[in-house]
C-alpha cells in the first residue's frame, strides 16, 4: 500500500507546471549537448544508407541447363520474354557503373522435360546493390535437342560494273549451323553479308543463316562465324552492253504484247569486236497465245554472252482479208 502512495504522489508532483519545469530546465545545457550528439550519430549512421537510389535496367534472360551433367545437348527457343527488367537499389555512382550484362539473370532449365516450359527468373545484384524489383518473375520457351547441320557457304556481293566480270572465292566453303533442331530446321542456306571488293582484295565478313523466304532465322549459331572473301581476277575485262533485238514473227502471226528480259546483255569479246557491236540478234520461235520462251542469241564467233534471255509474248494468228469484188 505504501508503494502505491508513493507512487501516487510522483505523478501528482509531475502534473504541477512549476515542478515539471524545474526539473525540465534542470542540466538543461547537458541534455541539450546529449541530444545534439545522437542526432549526429543518427545522421552519420544513415548518410549511405540515405544517399543510395534506385536504377532499372533490361537485362537479357540467359538460360542454364546441367541435364546429365552438362553432356545431354539441349537449345532453348522462342523465349519470351527474352529480357525482365530490374531495379537495383544502390549509391549513384556504383549504379553508374553498370550496364546490363554486368547483371545475371537466368532461367535454369535442369531437368525440365522437352517442350514448352515456364519458369522463374533469378537476378543475381552486383556488389554494393541490392534487387528491388523484378519484372516478369518468369520467362516461357521451347527447350528441343541441340542440332548442328553443315551447309555451303553462298557469296552474296554487291552488284559488279558493267565492265568487269569478277570471280571471287569463298574460305572456307562451309558453315556449320547449330541451335534448337525446330530451328535449325528452317534453315535453307547460309551467306556471306554482302561485299563490295576491288581487285585482288579480300574481307573477312559475318555469315547470316536464312530460311526458305530469304529472312534471316533467330536462334542458331554459325561456326564459323566469319569467312573470308577474296577477289581473284586482276581488274576490268573488255565487256559491253549490247540491247537484244528479236527476229520478226512469220507474215501469218502478229505479236500483240512482247517483254525481253533482260532487254540487254554482256557480251565478253576482244576491244575491236565489241567496238563494231551494237546489238545481238535473238531467235525465238512463235505460236499463236500467251507463252515464255528461251530467246537463243546469235553471239559473234569469239564472244560470249553473260547473261540468259527469254521472253513473255503474246502471240494472235493474222486473220486474211478477202479480195474486195
Amino acid at each position: 500500500m505504501r508503494g502505491g502512495s508513493d507512487l501516487g504522489a510522483r505523478l501528482r508532483r509531475w502534473l504541477d507546471p512549476r515542478y515539471a519545469w524545474t526539473r525540465g530546465t534542470h542540466n538543461l545545457g547537458l541534455k541539450v549537448l546529449a541530444l545534439g550528439v545522437s542526432v549526429t550519430l543518427w545522421v552519420v549512421a544513415t548518410t549511405d544508407r540515405r544517399a543510395n537510389v534506385e536504377q532499372g535496367f533490361n537485362v537479357p534472360v540467359s538460360v542454364r541447363d546441367t541435364t546429365g551433367g552438362g553432356e545431354e545437348k539441349r537449345a532453348t527457343s522462342n523465349l519470351s520474354p527474352s529480357s525482365v527488367r530490374v531495379t537495383l537499389w544502390g549509391r549513384p555512382d556504383r549504379l553508374r557503373e553498370l550496364q546490363p550484362e554486368n547483371i545475371e539473370a537466368v532461367v535454369d532449365v535442369t531437368g525440365v522435360p522437352e517442350g514448352s516450359f515456364t519458369q522463374p527468373v533469378t537476378v543475381t545484384a552486383p556488389s554494393g546493390t541490392e534487387v528491388r524489383r523484378q519484372t516478369p518473375s518468369r520467362v516461357q520457351g521451347f527447350l528441343d535437342t541441340q542440332v548442328t547441320r553443315t551447309l555451303p557457304v553462298t557469296l552474296g556481293v554487291a552488284s559488279p560494273p558493267e565492265a568487269s566480270v569478277p570471280r571471287y572465292v569463298v574460305s572456307p566453303a562451309e558453315a556449320q549451323v547449330s541451335g534448337p533442331g525446330r530451328v535449325v530446321s528452317t534453315v535453307t542456306r547460309v551467306v556471306t553479308s554482302p561485299v563490295a571488293l576491288s581487285a585482288g582484295a579480300e574481307r573477312e565478313v559475318p555469315l547470316v543463316a536464312l530460311d526458305e523466304a530469304g529472312l534471316p532465322v533467330e536462334g542458331v549459331k554459325a561456326r564459323p562465324s566469319t569467312v573470308t572473301v577474296r577477289r581473284l581476277d586482276t581488274g576490268e575485262l573488255p565487256v559491253k552492253t549490247v540491247r537484244v533485238v528479236l527476229n520478226e514473227p512469220p507474215a501469218t502471226l502478229r505479236v500483240t504484247s512482247v517483254s525481253v528480259q533482260p532487254s540487254t546483255v554482256r557480251v565478253v569479246a576482244a576491244p575491236e569486236l565489241l567496238g563494231r557491236l551494237r546489238e545481238v540478234a535473238g531467235v525465238v520461235t512463235y505460236r499463236v497465245g500467251t507463252y515464255t520462251a528461251p530467246v537463243n542469241l546469235s553471239i559473234p564467233a569469239g564472244a560470249q554472252a553473260l547473261e540468259t534471255v527469254s521472253v513473255r509474248l503474246t502471240v494472235e494468228r493474222v486473220t486474211p482479208t478477202s479480195p474486195a469484188p
